[in-house]
């Protein structure tokens, strides 16, 4: 009760101040700098700040198997809203993710998705989402960003479901190494249907890129299964106490 009491009259408080804050900041920011480098700058320490207040600490692995200078396909299980600010903050990769359509319906967090260059996705509309896969990648191949994919297509309670086969299509169209990644501990910190972040331990471990070269589209099925044995061999640490 006690930490739920310090959650509501501080952390929360303080997340909403950091929010409206570096939320103003991207959007400045986006108006001098049309790739989203900028607001992807800020977004890193916003989510910084956040998981700083809300007293997360995150233990990265395999940092190595990645270059801050590299584009890839970074590949996740998906446990928890809080997933995509620890990312944010300890992948030191510039990289954009799918994000759903309703979001950008959203007052000023849609218009800072669009101007960061995040990837709106539509839900039960085949063609919108091939479009949005193409668009991914053509991205990656371009303009040298990374993607980043939660291929469940939902949350999680804890066990990996089945992978959807969109971001390995994206990772072969655009010629580009396949990341797994593997995420613990962010369901406890932020619990579905919850939002009060708590303090509490996160893993998160960066597999082995998986190359693409070579790879046409009828491959995807096999390199979406091999993702998915992947991230699951990523998942299986306990996460430190």
């Amino acid at each position: 009760m006690l930490g739920e009491l310090r959650a509501w009259l501080i952390t929360d408080p303080l997340i909403v101040l950091a929010t409206a804050l570096f939320g103003t900041l991207s959007l400045l920011a986006s108006l001098f700098d049309s790739s989203g480098r900028l607001p992807h700058g800020v977004a890193r320490a916003w989510s910084r700040v956040l998981l700083a207040v809300s007293g997360v600490r995150v233990r990265v692995e395999g940092l190595g198997n990645i270059s801050p200078e590299g584009s890839y396909v970074f590949v996740s299980n998906h446990l928890s809203l809080i997933d995509t600010p620890v990312m944010l903050a300890h992948i030191p990769v510039q990289f954009r993710f799918l994000a759903k359509k309703s979001l950008y319906r959203i007052p000023f967090i849609g218009y800072h998705l669009k101007r960061a260059g995040h990837i709106p996705v539509r839900r039960g509309d085949a063609r919108a989402s091939l479009r949005a896969l193409a668009e991914a990648a053509r991205i990656v191949r371009e303009r040298g960003v990374s993607v980043l994919v939660f291929p469940e297509g939902e949350r999680s309670m804890g066990g990996l479901q089945e992978f959807k086969e969109g971001a390995a299509c994206i990772a072969i169209k655009a010629g580009a190494p396949a990341v797994p990644v593997g995420i613990q501990g962010t369901l406890a910190v932020l619990p579905t249907g919850s939002v009060t972040v708590r303090g509490g331990n996160v893993l998160l471990r960066i597999g082995e890129p998986i190359p693409t070269a070579g790879l046409a589209v009828r491959d995807h099925g096999r390199l979406t299964s091999q993702l998915r044995e992947r991230v699951l061999e990523l998942t299986t640490t306990s996460v430190p106490a």
